[in-house]
């Protein structure tokens, strides 16, 4: 049942917005200091990983692309779980993503507190996590063009240092600036071992770590709600921002391992920080705890928007408290807004409290929950194309090239990525905690149904 709300959302955020949140939600400090993990597993083969990652990344942000565009909705995927698969699925998928983005926003303040405390080692990080709180609340609070502007400005100094980053590393690889004049070359990326330095294999077992450096792109489909021309924007964005990852990622990489051997990356150090020393740059540190500090804040940013208008989308559908529905006069779920500030705050005491082993069976969850988001967006597509004639199909304005059947190979990738998760010891945890969190969502979805049913039963009486 569909509930009455007198504010709606607003239409604010334009190309512009969406292209630069989409941006820096996937582009997080993942890339300025966790890329690391991943070349030492494949090697210069960690290029062909991301490529492929990039490939996958974009079915599924054109499958999402191809629903968003057809039916904007701010609870986006959530939403086209319910309508093409059922309300258990839509249920299930909107839950996992808010708890999942929850998670990955307690790291991001937290984050934030260990960057700040590098500039002001004696101010307690406890204060840099209550001030980001409530900053990126406020923010929130205002309407949704204030967030677009302030997220796009947060991504542009992350984007701008990555595109210095590789212009400097090719005049390094080149011209040998700020190496003497002793241009480095490319023959880092097969002298230490070839480019497989791991084999085939390493690049394989790389993946699951390369798709998680794809995660957040989703968001886009969550802006459809609010976007300005959603039949104009949203192609556009999606048709961009894969690429421009792909770009910013493989490129990245591919002028850090010309310049070092690529089993030297991440032994001294940020390779960000190295290759700005390497040209003549002394503050290389202070600038890249600046851009570091950008990125989390336009992570958290995107964290509280994604879970805000999430939670609204799915009170709307009765999935959720009926208070989450509640829109201010300014066109913001400012409930949504307020709950997802005191689960950070509390959240963040508790990553303080608790003992480092229970926090991280907590926080592996994420893991599951963005292939499990993937998975549900691609089989929700399948339901939406099995849902149409087939003149309706060929009257859609942003269509899946290869309809299902590209939906089904990109599912079958990501079950494969599932499996590569089971298979190392680290990370099989996120499995057991992900079967185990759809369990609790299956036992409370049968408690909401009934909850509800019993509601209608006591309406009929009443009448």
């Amino acid at each position: 049942m569909e509930l009455p709300v007198k504010n709606k959302l607003k239409r604010g955020l334009t190309t512009r917005h969406i292209r630069f949140m989409a941006l820096g939600s996937a582009i997080g400090t993942g890339l300025f200091y966790g890329s690391a993990d991943a070349i030492r597993m494949a090697g210069p083969s960690v290029l062909l990983a991301y490529l492929i990652g990039g490939v996958v990344a974009f079915i599924i942000m054109r499958a999402l692309g191809e629903m968003s565009v057809n039916n904007p909705q701010a609870s986006s995927f959530s939403r086209y779980a319910q309508d093409y698969l059922g309300p258990m699925a839509g249920y299930i998928t909107g839950w996992t993503y808010c708890f999942e983005i929850l998670i990955v926003a307690i790291a991001d303040v937290t984050a934030f507190g260990i960057y700040m405390g590098v500039w002001f080692p004696n101010v307690d990080h406890w204060v840099w996590v209550l001030s980001v709180v409530l900053i990126i609340g406020a923010v929130n609070m205002m309407s949704v063009k204030v967030f677009g502007e302030l997220e796009f400005w947060f991504s542009f100094f992350k984007v701008a240092t990555i595109i210095i980053m590789i212009l400097a590393g090719i005049g390094i690889i080149v011209w040998g600036i700020g190496n003497g004049g002793q241009a480095t070359g490319i023959h880092n990326l097969w002298t230490h071992g070839g480019f497989f330095s791991n084999g085939f294999v390493g690049m394989i077992l790389s993946l699951q770590l390369v798709m998680f450096a794809y995660g957040g792109i989703e968001i886009i489909g969550i802006t459809a709600g609010e976007a300005e021309n959603p039949k104009k924007s949203i192609p556009k964005a999606i048709n961009s921002v894969p690429w421009r990852i792909l770009v910013f990622y493989v490129g990245t990489l591919f002028v850090i391992m010309s310049i070092y051997p690529w089993n030297q990356v991440g032994t001294n150090g940020s390779p960000f920080v190295l290759t700005f020393q390497h040209m003549g740059i002394t503050v290389a540190a202070g600038i890249l705890n600046f851009v570091v500090i950008t990125a989390s804040l336009s992570a958290i940013n995107s964290d509280v928007f994604g879970v805000g208008r999430m939670l609204n989308g799915m009170a709307e559908q009765g999935h959720a408290p009926k208070a989450f529905a509640a829109i201010s006069k300014r066109g913001v779920p400012w409930v949504t807004v307020l709950v997802m500030m005191g689960a950070m705050l509390t959240a963040v005491y508790l990553n303080y409290i608790m003992p480092e082993n229970v926090f991280l069976v907590i926080a592996s969850l994420a893991t599951f929950a963005t292939v499990w988001v993937w998975i549900m967006i691609l089989f929700s597509q399948i339901g939406f194309r099995r849902s149409l004639s087939k003149a309706q199909i060929k009257a859609l304005d942003f269509p899946l090239r290869g309809g299902t059947f590209t939906s089904v190979l990109a599912i079958i990738f990501l079950v494969f990525i599932i499996g590569l998760i089971g298979w190392f010891p680290t990370t099989r945890i996120s499995l057991y905690v992900g079967l185990v969190w759809i369990a609790l969502l299956l036992v409370g979805y049968y408690f909401k149904v009934n909850h509800q049913k019993k509601q209608a039963k006591q309406a009929k009486l009443a009448e």
